[in-house]
């Protein structure tokens, strides 16, 4: 398909380099404490005293701007990265959607570096229509770099950032069904990929209980379930029954794409029960816009696809008057 003429003034864009973003802080021990505890990472070689490496998915942590949109530290380039973004709004793309965000990594950082990156349009696509809308996929690459005193700075990874830049489908009128026509069958939950594993876990569910499974050798509960405990690299596990109450650790709303049969907006949640360990779970009887982190909630389990599926899902604990405990 023949592009569009004003493409001719965004294409030439690709490959462009953009300017340097200055972390505004060295790599030091508080904000790599801070991440850690946010995270849930307890690993020593992060977190106890004296330890000077950061966690790699920290990389690009240090380079943010902060509370304050576009607040970038003193010699960060002015020049904006996103410039073919606002080409493309201006021919009638205005919406935006991320799909795919790479982290790559050279080696560690360590206490006491300091950071930036540079940006550079790695791609453009053609032309592409999907449920969304039609638009194009745009992929920026962000390379990080640690100074280095005599100037021949050191890269030490990379980000790879996509989005979808789009138009969105027009909602059309549905057509009318013939009189004789059935109605299209509902749309069924996907089902679970069960192994020797995981089975428990759904038998388990199917039977009203939430299983976690627990190493034998040394007692750490674990979740997925897997093969091998990773705390003691035993084989031998059995399965404890949860009570179902825990609290809300993180949780996203899902609002695109929209995918049939869940409802949108979807709220999502990392539950951590009160045995210790987490799970990710969907969330029901409460708004999207209400779902608080430290919530306690309780597990249920739900019924799809004419019974062929059981899943455990969590709701808000209420108090006597009715309100989220």
């Amino acid at each position: 398909m023949a592009e569009h003429e004003w493409m001719n003034a965004i294409r030439p864009l690709v490959g462009k380099q953009y300017g340097r973003v200055y972390a505004w802080d060295k790599i030091n021990a508080p904000m790599i404490r801070q991440w850690c505890e946010v995270m849930g990472v307890d690993d020593a070689a992060y977190t106890v005293e004296g330890a000077v490496v950061a966690p790699p998915a920290m990389l690009q942590v240090w380079c943010m701007e902060g509370l304050k949109p576009n607040n970038y530290p003193p010699g960060s380039t002015d020049e904006n990265p996103y410039e073919a973004l606002k080409l493309f709004e201006a021919q009638g793309f205005p919406s935006v959607v991320a799909v795919n965000s790479e982290l790559s990594f050279v080696r560690p950082v360590r206490e006491g570096e300091r950071l930036y990156y540079t940006t550079r349009l790695d791609a453009i696509s053609e032309e592409k229509t999907t449920a969304l809308g039609t638009g194009y996929f745009v992929t920026l690459v962000m390379t990080y770099f640690s100074q280095q005193p005599q100037g021949d700075d050191e890269p030490v990874g990379e980000l790879l950032f996509r989005v979808f830049k789009f138009r969105p489908a027009s909602a059309s009128a549905p057509a009318q069904p013939k009189a004789d026509a059935k109605a299209p069958a509902p749309a069924r939950r996907p089902l679970p990929g069960i192994s020797d594993d995981t089975r428990f876990f759904w038998d388990g569910a199917r039977a009203g209980q939430l299983l976690i499974q627990r190493c034998k050798a040394c007692g750490t509960l674990r979740h997925p379930p897997g093969p091998v405990c990773p705390s003691c690299h035993s084989f031998e596990w059995d399965t404890v029954q949860s009570s179902g109450r825990g609290t809300v650790y993180s949780f996203v709303v899902m609002h695109y794409p929209e995918v049939p049969p869940f409802e949108h907006p979807n709220p999502i949640a990392l539950i951590e029960l009160e045995e210790g360990t987490r799970l990710i779970s969907q969330l029901v009887g409460v708004a999207p816009g209400e779902v608080r982190i430290g919530q306690a909630v309780q597990v249920e389990f739900n019924t799809f696809n004419d019974g062929e599926l059981v899943l455990p899902q969590f709701r808000p604990v209420l108090d006597a008057a009715g309100a989220p405990a």
